[in-house]
């Protein structure tokens, strides 16, 4: 499980429905995050990328996109000529669960939508959710919230939203900093939270699942 490198993700979107698309897809590592950012052929600020490494420690690798298609051709290309040439596990908090989750079904569905292949079919995933909830004890189960209990505020600090929906505002007031500011926060909030459970949990409370499609 250790001698997997952690690579931490999380999305952001227009919204849950099935007709929603991605705004922001951000992946976290001990080295940089790299964020794709779908700008909707809005105009981001000229100096968005340095403005953000102005504010944030560790590197923000960032790309903008004027379409969620661009973002994911982009995507694919940085998985399969990066992630997959790791030994990295996929991470994420409620990506996807036995009973349910949001990312991969909601990258799954926008995939699905524009006829482009699944990219993440070489890498293992663990969804760090299940362990906090059966295996610590926390009276929160939401990302921050557990991240407080049982890390402190740090990364909490850096988040400048308080709701998910805020993320879907800021997208569509043409806020992209602060967006890309939540993403980054949620992203390196689970690599920190799955470095911790790897501390003190044995590799049986782990779940790893397979991404690799049957076809």
């Amino acid at each position: 499980m250790t001698e997997l490198t952690t690579i931490a993700f999380d999305i952001e979107t227009t919204g849950f429905e099935t007709t929603d698309e991605l705004t922001v897809v951000g992946f976290d590592s001990a080295v940089a995050s790299r964020v794709f950012l779908n700008t909707g052929s809005m105009t981001p600020p000229k100096a968005l990328g340095e403005q953000l490494n102005d504010t944030i420690q560790t590197p923000v690798k960032l790309s903008l996109h004027d379409s969620e298609q661009e973002l994911l051709n982009e995507l694919a290309t940085f998985v399969t000529s990066t992630l997959s040439q790791r030994d990295a596990k996929l991470v994420a908090y409620n990506g996807e669960r036995w009973n349910g989750g949001f990312d991969l079904p909601f990258l799954r569905t926008r995939h699905s939508a524009h006829g482009f292949e699944w990219p993440f079919g070489t890498l293992p995933y663990v969804d760090v959710m299940d362990v906090f909830e059966t295996r610590f004890n926390t009276s929160n189960d939401k990302l921050g919230g557990v991240y407080k209990e049982l890390v402190g505020e740090g990364l909490n600090e850096l988040d400048p939203f308080t709701d998910s929906q805020e993320a879907v505002t800021a997208w569509e007031e043409g806020r992209f900093e602060p967006l890309i500011t939540h993403n980054v926060a949620d992203i390196r909030r689970t690599r920190a939270l799955m470095a911790l459970a790897e501390r003190y949990c044995s590799k049986s409370d782990f779940s790893m699942k397979s991404l690799e499609p049957i076809v």
